[in-house]
Parts: C-alpha cells; structure tokens; sequence
C-alpha cells in the first residue's frame, strides 16, 4: 500500500505540472476505521468504513487553489487535475502563496515512532464484540442501572506526500479505543451520567476492557445526589482528565493565522511573563507511541520539539508557510502535535489533601472562551473538597474569568498525566478562582 499511495501522489505531481502548474504538493491516503457499539448488552450498531482519497494544492502564476477528491481511477485523475490547474489560473494573485521552502523538509528524523500494531488490524468482529461484552459485564446488574452503552473503535491510516520541489515521505498509524458509559436512576427523574474511554496507537497500551467499564461506572455512581455549587471564590482543582482541555483552551490562539487575523491573546506576548512559572509545556512530535506524533506536518515540515510555554512565559507560536509569510515569520509547524505538560512531583490525592478546600474539577460541561481576549465562562461538574477531602458531588455552576489570569493562579502541577489525550495533562491546581452557583 506503501509504494502504492506514493506511486499516486507522484503522479498526480507529474500531471499537475504537466497541465501548466509551476509547483505542486499532492496528498494520497488510505483509511480504514471499524466501530461496535452494544446498548445494554446486545449489539446496536457496527460501523466499518474504509476510504481512498488524494489531495493536491497548486500554485501558479502567482496562483493557490487545493482540491481533493475519491475517485484515483487514471482516467479521472487527469481530467481532474488539469480542471483543478485550469481553475487556479483563474483566480486572484496571492503574493503570500508559496510552496515550502525545501530547507524545511531537512533534518527529518527517521525514528521509530512506534504508531503501528498489525494486531489491531487482525481484530475479528468476535473478538471486538467480546471487549464491548466485557464491559458490560461489568456494569449489568449495577444498583440504580438504566443504561449502558459500550463500545469499540479501531482502524489503520496511511498516507504519501509528494512535492513538486523535493519533497516525499510516507506516514502510517493505528489505533484502539474502547469504553463505557453509564447512566443510574438519582433522585426524582434526576439521572447521573458519566463515561469512561480510553485507547492508543499500541493494543498493549489500552487499559483494560474491565478497567473501563469500572472507571464509568465508579465515575457514575460518584454523581449520584449531585446538587448546586455553591458561589464562591476558593482553590480548584482540576482531575487530570479535564485538564487538557483548559490548556488547550490557552493555548488554541497561539498560532499564526489568529495573531494575524489579530484574534489572539497572544499577539504581543510571546516571550512575556504571563502565567505561573508552573506551567511548562513541550511539543514533541517525536514522543514514541503519542497520539499525534509525526515525523512530518501537513506541509511537509521536519518534525522537531519545540518549547511552547517555559518561565511563565510563551515561546514560540504555531506558524505555517502562509502565515509566516504574511507576518515575516519563519515557518515553525502549522499546527500542534503532542503537547506535554511537565509535571510536578504530588499525585492526584496529595494535591487535594494539600489544597484543603474548594472544588475538584471532574468534567466541563460547555461554555466558551474568547481567544482574542482570554475571558472565559465555563460550565463544569465534580465535588466539594473539604478539609483536604472529596466530598458532595456538585453541578449547575461555573467558572467565569480570564484564562491567562487563571492559568497566572496557577499553584501546582501533578505528577499524573492523562494518557488519553495528545495534550499530556497532570492534576492542575489553581488557587482563587470565582466560582457561580447557588
């Protein structure tokens, strides 16, 4: 398949500059992506879905269009690339459009990343099946049961890269998910409702299906006779599976595009203090095993570190050819890959017995944040802490503030990352956080 994808991505190369382009970069990928779901024990839906598609971006006579499509027979892809050229030579100059500079191809590493499992990909409908029944038998006969809902996902890409200017490579990946999700009769018509799922490149590196389905139901269970927070203004505590998402809630406008369309935070921060000294983060595109590792990014660019936040202070931002361009930047990457916290040396239930009081943060439920602005109002669920000790479950309450105020409140880092996610986050303590409830 291999030699194949970049047999087509060439081609499609060879075309395009043949119909008139003076660059080309095509994309060739294959795709396969199988999912069980069982609703209470007996199957509910299954899913298996594999797809072929190639992408080519043009540049010529000053001129950028991309296209894409599904259809690889020889015949069509002609026609269609020379209609994509025809069509891009008609459009308006962009004197920003360029293609990679080939310097940036330079320096890939040939590293193992270790992305693919050829186990996952011999998975039976038996054996997928009997990962969603072991779930569920975990959860059937649980008190206060309504309903269970456990599942599988797994599947194998692949895609080619091909440049006009130099530019080839191929990368590869699979995955394995599974998980549970809970709902238990609470007070009233009240219901509480939680989740649990987990996966990763390796099958050795999923949990297991029993570890699953017991993390939804323990998690279901912990909801039970939830009430209204109370307002306040107290320490927070946010449990490691949340955190990722409250980062990535800070750093989503460091990138080029949004600190030139002048909607960041950080447009003229980067290198400034700004939040804690606690907070550091990394993008490591090489960590073996990660989620979103690569040895390449879409336009082609070495995959290399890079320190996103160190000192409390932002480093360095997201820039791709394009954008670079437009701010006089030197392209680093265009987007994120893994991003890691570093981590402190507490886990878990030694923040929360050193925090004393204020709310453990489980899940956030909605809300928005400005990316131009930082300001936040965020929905959230989990527990009153007392005395350095979890207690009532709490909903129907938020957050509300800015996000580099917030993360400038930032007071410990565990030493607990949450696996699941390509943000790697630990426990996150944050001291003097307002609170709206009751």
């Amino acid at each position: 398949m291999r030699e194949e994808l970049l047999a087509a991505a060439a081609e499609a190369v060879a075309i395009a500059k043949k119909a008139g382009a003076a660059e080309v970069f095509a994309h060739a990928s294959r795709s396969r992506d199988v999912s069980f779901q069982l609703r209470d024990g007996t199957l509910e839906e299954v899913k298996d879905a594999t797809s072929r598609s190639l992408s080519i971006e043009i540049w010529a006579d000053g001129k950028y269009s991309s296209h894409n499509t599904n259809d690889l027979r020889p015949d069509r892809l002609e026609s269609f690339i020379g209609e994509a050229v025809a069509i891009t030579k008609a459009l308006q100059p962009d004197p920003f459009r360029a293609i990679p500079d080939p310097a940036l191809y330079a320096g890939r590493s040939s590293a193992d990343l270790q992305l693919v499992d050829n186990t996952i990909g011999n998975l039976t409908r038996e054996e997928r099946i009997a990962l969603c029944e072991t779930q569920y038998g975990v959860i059937k006969g649980a008190d206060r049961l309504i309903s269970a809902t456990t599942g599988t996902q797994d599947g194998h890409a692949m895609t080619a890269d091909v440049s006009s200017n130099g530019f080839s490579g191929t990368q590869e990946s699979t995955w394995l998910w599974m998980g549970s999700e809970v709902t238990l009769r609470d007070e009233g018509d009240a219901r509480a409702e939680s989740y649990m799922w987990g996966g990763a490149a390796n099958r050795s590196d999923v949990p297991a299906a029993e570890k699953m389905a017991t993390i939804a139901l323990e998690r279901a269970k912990n909801r039970l006779g939830a009430t209204k927070g109370p307002t306040q203004r107290s320490n927070m505590i946010v449990d490691p599976s949340a955190a990722a998402s409250i980062v990535s809630r800070l750093l989503g406008p460091a990138n080029a595009a949004a600190v030139q369309q002048k909607r960041s935070v950080w447009a003229d921060k980067v290198g400034q203090k700004a939040v804690s000294d606690k907070l550091v983060v990394v993008d490591d595109p090489l960590l073996p095993r990660g989620l979103a590792s690569r040895l390449y990014d879409g336009e082609g660019i070495a995959a290399k570190k890079m320190d996103l936040v160190k000192d409390g202070a932002l480093q360095a931002i997201y820039i791709d050819t394009y954008y670079g361009k437009k701010l006089g930047l030197a392209p680093t990457s265009g987007g994120p890959s893994n991003r890691v916290v570093g981590l402190g040396d507490k886990d878990l239930a030694a923040l929360i017995a050193e925090a004393g009081n204020g709310i453990y943060v489980t899940s956030w439920l909605g809300g928005n944040a400005d990316g131009t602005t930082g300001n936040f109002s965020l929905g959230l669920r989990g527990h009153i802490v007392e005395n350095g000790k979890i207690g009532a479950p709490v909903g129907e309450m938020n957050i509300t503030g800015n996000l580099l105020e917030l993360f400038s409140h930032l007071v410990a880092v565990g030493n607990d990352p949450w696996r699941y996610s390509a943000l790697l986050a630990p426990t996150l303590v944050f001291e003097d956080v307002q609170f709206s409830g009751a």
